[in-house]
């Protein structure tokens, strides 16, 4: 006979195959089809912020591949959900559908969600109510998007390296997004920049993540972002960005505006909210008169820049430019450079950027002797822009 125990663990075997014999296989699904199954996220990416389109929400693209390994099944539905704080509350965090076709293992659809973040966004794929696979993206944001360009004082040429304090800001380098902290990825130099201290001020003014596509280089002169093959009719400084044309005349070789232009298309149409434009140092009093640019001449060529920009992009993208002309204690300005920019705010091609020709002292480099931004003067540089871009952007997305 068998024992009392023996007894009960042949009643409990028994038990087990009738149960799994009568009950629908989703537990076997489910252990098949996890394993024999990957979700990609492709977008969007770590710390990537996403151009709102109003004040309170925007279009989040949701974008990946089901990867299947050996005898693998595609599912039969995408479910996709957001965690964390808007800038109006908690989000309930319920699961939603995604647009999928059925025996595609790509998917790609576009969701609305509030402004805010960082939010935690997941993804699960399922079949016959059974989940088969799930990844997630750590931090997404909905706020605002700025490109950023010029020369030196729109790059990575600070004195000292600066970090997001809120760790609400991200940068862009054309493939992925990270913490703006300097140096800026997609900028020159490997120093400070102003851009820390810029993002947190309109994430603290605006309450939403900020992102940065640092685009500046340094020493350039406005004449080399023009498009390939604009005549030029002075030289500047540093030839590195011209060539000579079979007539033997100046031109502009154009890989700095093919690049520029490219990042503002991968962005998309109205996927960032403006330009903000620091250039100016390289054109205006140059040791040779010749590579002087005049002001007449600046206002022009940025003109020119500025509409080409828009024609490629395919969208009126607005442009904020700043008066700067600066060199050192002994030469901080040049009234000429400075009537170019202005004319370009006067005529309405451009907005008014922060003048900061009036950043001297300790605020410059080498105990006020540089050309380049002290810490603190890198701090000063970004609040200046938030104050003039800041309510510009209010006034877009209204109250």
């Amino acid at each position: 006979m068998l024992s009392i125990i023996a007894r009960r663990c042949l009643c409990l075997w028994l038990t087990f195959i009738v149960v799994a014999l009568t009950t629908p296989r989703a537990w076997a699904a489910d252990i098949e089809l996890s394993s024999t199954s990957e979700l990609i996220i492709q977008s969007p990416l770590d710390y990537q912020v996403i151009q709102r389109e109003n004040r309170t929400e925007g279009k989040l693209v949701v974008a990946g591949t089901i990867r299947l390994r050996a005898k693998g099944t595609l599912p039969d539905a995408l479910e996709v959900r957001l965690i964390g704080r808007s800038a109006t509350g908690d989000l309930p965090g319920n699961w939603q559908p995604l647009s999928f076709g059925s025996g595609n293992p790509s998917f790609r659809s576009e969701i609305n969600i509030p402004a805010g973040g960082w939010y935690h966004l997941e993804v699960r794929a399922l079949r016959q109510g059974v989940e088969m696979a799930a990844a997630s993206v750590g931090h997404v944001g909905m706020g605002e998007v700025f490109v950023i360009a010029g020369q030196s004082n729109s790059a990575n040429y600070g004195e000292e390296r600066q970090t997001t304090q809120t760790r609400l800001v991200a940068a862009f380098d054309g493939t992925g997004w990270q913490l703006a902290n300097d140096p800026q990825p997609g900028a020159g130099g490997t120093r400070g920049s102003f851009m820390p201290a810029f993002g947190d001020a309109m994430a603290m003014r605006l309450g939403v993540p900020i992102g940065i596509v640092a685009m500046g280089i340094g020493s350039t002169s406005v004449r080399e972002w023009l498009p390939p093959g604009t005549r030029l009719a002075r030289l500047p400084t540093i030839t590195r960005n011209v060539i000579t044309n079979s007539a033997g005349q100046w031109e502009a070789a154009g890989k700095i505006f093919t690049k520029f232009t490219d990042r503002m298309k991968q962005l998309g149409p109205r996927g960032f909210r403006a330009v903000l434009w620091h250039q100016g140092e390289s054109d205006a009093k140059q040791a040779d008169p010749e590579r002087t640019l005049p002001g007449d001449l600046y206002r022009q060529s940025l003109e020119q820049l500025i509409r080409a920009t828009r024609k490629e992009a395919g969208w009126e993208i607005p442009w904020f430019v700043a008066q700067v002309s600066y060199h050192s204690p002994d030469d901080p300005g040049s009234p000429d450079l400075r009537a170019g920019q202005k004319a370009l705010w006067d005529a309405g091609i451009a907005l008014e950027g922060p003048d900061t020709d009036t950043l001297t002292g300790d605020l410059r480099e080498k105990g006020g002797l540089g050309v380049h931004l002290s810490a603190k003067g890198l701090r000063e540089h970004g609040r200046l822009w938030a104050e003039k871009v800041g309510p510009w952007v209010e006034e877009r997305i209204g109250p």
